[in-house]
C-alpha cells in the first residue's frame, strides 16, 4: 500500500509540473482506460445478466406462503375437527345421560302407580294402620299429663297385642324399601322401648321413646305414601 501511494503522488507531481508532459500522459492513460472501462462495462452487463437470472429462478414467494398458509388451514382443520368431535362426543354423553335420567323418571313412576294400587287395595291394612294412630295419640295424651297408669292400660305391657301385631301385618305388606324397613325397624325398637318407660314408670324416658316412636311412623307413612290418607296424622 505504501508503494502504491508514492507511486500516485509522483505521478500527481509531475503532471503539474510539465504540462506537454500531463497532456502527453493523459492521452496515453486515457487510450489504456479505454480498454479498462470497455471490461467494467462488460462485466457490469454480465453481473446484472446474473443477478436478473438469480432474480428471475428464485422461487416466489407465493408458493412458499401457499404451503404455510395451508399448513396453518390443516392445523386449524384438525383443531376444529377435534373440537367438533368433543362437541359431538359431549353431545352423546349428555343424550346418555337424559336417556338414564327418563329411564329412571319411568321406572319411579312404575314404582309409584304399583304402590298407589297396593295401598289402594289395601283397607283392611289402612285400617290397623288407622287404629295404631288412635293408640298412639291416646298413649301421648297419657304420657303429656304424666298419666303413665292411662298409657300403661292401652300398652299392656307387652308388643304382643292385637293391635301392635296388625300394624306389624300392614307394615310388613306395603313397606317395599330398605329405608321403609328401617323405619318399621325402629318404630318396633322406640315401642319396646315406651312400654318398658312405662312399666318403671319414667315419665321422662317414656316420653323419650313415645317421640322416637311416633317419628319413625311418621317417617314411615312419607315414604310410603300414606301420611295424608291416616287421619289424626
Amino acid at each position: 500500500m505504501a508503494t502504491a501511494f508514492l507511486s500516485t503522488a509522483n505521478s500527481f507531481l509531475s503532471s503539474t509540473l510539465s504540462p506537454s508532459t500531463s497532456s502527453s500522459s493523459s492521452s496515453s492513460s486515457s487510450s489504456s482506460l479505454t480498454p479498462a472501462l470497455i471490461y467494467l462495462n462488460n462485466q457490469n452487463v454480465k453481473r446484472r445478466q446474473t443477478l436478473c437470472k438469480a432474480f428471475n429462478e428464485s422461487p416466489s414467494p407465493s408458493p412458499a406462503l401457499t404451503k404455510r398458509g395451508f399448513s396453518l388451514c390443516f392445523i386449524t382443520s384438525l383443531v376444529l375437527a377435534g373440537n367438533g368431535c368433543f362437541g359431538a362426543s359431549a353431545a352423546i354423553l349428555e343424550a346418555d345421560d337424559d336417556e338414564e335420567l327418563l329411564e329412571k323418571v319411568k321406572k319411579d313412576r312404575k314404582k309409584r302407580l304399583e304402590r298407589q294400587g297396593v295401598i289402594s287395595s289395601s283397607d283392611q291394612e289402612k285400617g290397623y294402620l288407622q287404629d295404631l294412630v288412635y293408640k298412639l295419640s291416646k298413649i301421648g295424651q297419657a304420657i303429656d299429663n304424666n298419666d303413665l297408669p292411662a298409657a300403661s292400660s292401652v300398652l299392656r305391657g307387652s308388643t304382643d297385642i292385637d293391635w301392635v301385631k296388625n300394624a306389624n301385618k300392614a307394615f310388613n305388606k306395603l313397606s317395599s324399601s330398605p329405608e321403609e324397613k328401617t323405619q318399621v325397624d325402629t318404630f318396633n325398637a322406640s315401642l319396646a322401648s315406651l312400654i318398658s318407660s312405662v312399666t318403671k314408670n319414667d315419665v321422662e324416658s317414656s316420653k323419650v321413646a313415645f317421640v322416637q316412636s311416633a317419628s319413625a311412623f311418621e317417617k314411615w307413612t312419607n315414604l310410603t305414601g300414606l301420611f295424608g290418607q291416616l287421619k289424626g296424622l
